[in-house]
């Protein structure tokens, strides 16, 4: 089933942030098909598509530019790739070191590819491709895809298997005593609260991308619908009087997108740099963190 969305494009100012499938196939899956039918490919996924190839394709280009050809210019970033060398080190340095420490190395690409993967989808998501593009044959391309909560949910499962994965593998015993974060005995209550706690750092995660990122289009779907809708009841010349404010709040609020693009982008990457440190570093040399564990050890014998 192949659908086009075009169409209806101007039956409600809402029409740019929604997903519109456009393959879509019959299935069964529960509450995850409420409509018997399963979205194979649509104009979001397009999005996560598109900023898969730019990252795979443009950002090593863009880091391979050199200062000069010699041996020593080639050690030396110079425009784009001094850009992207600097926000990768700041990221190293500011984020990823503070709450990874010793883990840093072994988790740093994970950091840089979610920052810029996710960086990459917010920008994508400013650009009317659909209305750019004269290839987009009738179909809907476009869109913001960390609009959509299962894209964001998909990236927040992503970090909550990190951090349940690698803390078992580098943490052991420690990641599951960190379960317990009291007496033995207090377990049945505590552990669960902890798991829950765990799965809450996800649910943040998805929730605070997702509807940062929504709220900003609705924001101007809503102003642009005022001049539509102040046209078709009282005339053209009330609509062109209230489009002025209206198209200068959202050349506003368009700036201010880009600038929580950035910064969506940041958080994002930010906690996910923070929960796997909670994760996977054990301070055993800390007073406190010792004697938990000397109880812990004890009460368990």
């Amino acid at each position: 089933m192949i659908g086009s969305s075009v169409s209806g494009s101007g039956a409600s100012p809402l029409d740019h942030i929604v997903q519109h499938p456009i393959v879509q196939r019959e299935a069964d899956l529960g509450l995850l098909t409420p409509d018997g039918l399963i979205t194979l490919f649509s104009d979001h996924i397009s999005m996560i598509i598109l900023a898969g190839v730019i990252l795979m394709l443009g950002l090593p280009f863009l880091v391979r530019r050199r200062r000069g050809s010699d041996e020593v210019g080639r050690l030396v970033p110079t425009g784009s790739a001094n850009l992207i060398e600097t926000v990768c080190e700041f990221l190293r340095k500011e984020v990823a070191e503070p709450a990874l420490q010793e883990h840093t190395d072994r988790f740093i690409k994970y950091v840089w590819s979610v920052f810029f993967f996710i960086l990459t989808m917010n920008i994508l998501g400013l650009i009317p491709i659909a209305a750019l593009s004269p290839l987009a044959f009738g179909l809907h391309i476009g869109g913001t895809a960390t609009g959509n909560i299962w894209v964001t949910g998909t990236l927040a499962l992503t970090t909550l298997f990190m951090m349940v994965f690698n803390g078992i593998r580098l943490g052991g015993k420690h990641f599951f005593a960190h379960l317990c974060p009291g007496p033995l005995w207090l377990a049945p209550l505590l552990v669960p609260l902890e798991l829950v706690g765990m799965l809450a750092k996800a649910f943040a995660l998805a929730v605070r991308l997702f509807a940062n990122m929504l709220a900003g289009h609705v924001l101007l779907a809503v102003l642009l619908g005022f001049i539509l809708g102040a046209g078709t009841a009282m005339g053209a010349g009330v609509g062109l009087g209230v489009a002025v404010p209206v198209v200068l709040g959202s050349v506003a609020i368009s700036l201010l997108e880009i600038f929580v693009a950035f910064l969506q982008a940041f958080i994002f990457t930010f906690l996910t740099a923070l929960f796997l440190g909670m994760s996977t570093v054990f301070h055993h040399g800390h007073e406190e963190a010792a004697i938990h564990e000397e109880y812990w050890e004890a009460e368990a014998q």
